[in-house]
Order: C-alpha cells, then sequence, then structure tokens
C-alpha cells in the first residue's frame, strides 16, 4: 500500500479508494453503507367489553374464556368489571390480534342474539 491509498472501513468490509483515480471513478467505486432499518414494537391495542342490561353474565363469563383465555377467576372478575363500572379491557394485543378478537366476540353474540359490545382502542 502506498502513502496514496486511503483504507476505509465499512462495517467490517475495507474498500480502498486510490487518490490517484479520476473523481469521477472514485465516485463509481465507492462502496456505499446500507443505512441501518429498526424495527420497534408494533403498536398494541386494548380491546375493551362494554356493559349492556341484556347480554347474560355466564355469556359474558364464556366468551373471556374461549376468546381471551383467561380462567374462570380472571374471566369473573373481568365480567364483574364490565358490570360495575361499564367496560373493561379484556386484553392488550398487536392490531390485528385486537381486530380479530373484536370480530370473533361480536360475532358470537350475534349469533346467540346478544347485544354485547366490544371495541378496541390504541393502548
Amino acid at each position: 500500500m502506498t502513502g496514496k491509498d486511503v483504507p476505509q472501513d465499512h462495517g467490517g468490509r475495507t474498500s480502498r479508494t486510490f487518490s490517484n483515480a479520476a473523481p469521477e471513478m472514485a465516485e463509481e467505486n465507492a462502496t456505499l453503507a446500507r443505512p441501518r432499518l429498526r424495527t420497534g414494537h408494533p403498536s398494541m391495542y386494548k380491546v375493551i367489553m362494554l356493559n349492556d342490561d341484556y347480554t347474560p353474565m355466564d355469556f359474558v363469563v364464556d366468551v373471556l374464556r374461549r376468546y381471551f383465555g383467561k380462567n374462570a377467576a380472571a374471566a369473573n372478575a373481568i365480567m364483574l368489571e364490565i358490570h360495575n363500572r361499564g367496560s373493561s379491557v379484556c386484553g392488550i394485543y398487536t392490531y390485528e390480534v385486537a381486530e380479530t378478537k373484536v370480530t370473533q366476540v361480536m360475532d358470537e353474540a350475534r349469533r346467540n342474539q346478544h347485544p354485547l359490545q366490544c371495541t378496541l382502542e390504541k393502548a
């Protein structure tokens, strides 16, 4: 290597640019570093079940167990919170999963002729 060689480190790869090369050639032969892509965590959404005066409590418990994987005690606690406070968070998921859960709950409620409502909002 002569004094005119300039080694450059590009993330573990070494390239050389020679100072006596024509400027156009140096630009054409230059190694471009790829920008690092940062992938963050996906946005999360709360699935919220709303109280109504018609849907039976045992139906709500069954839905919480079936679609949200809650055990009997957790499902009962959430059902009571829905009943007493007007709504409760059933779980926090990525958007696609939360949307699927809302659709499943609403479809199950309609099949059983209950007016149960379920929504999602950003966590």
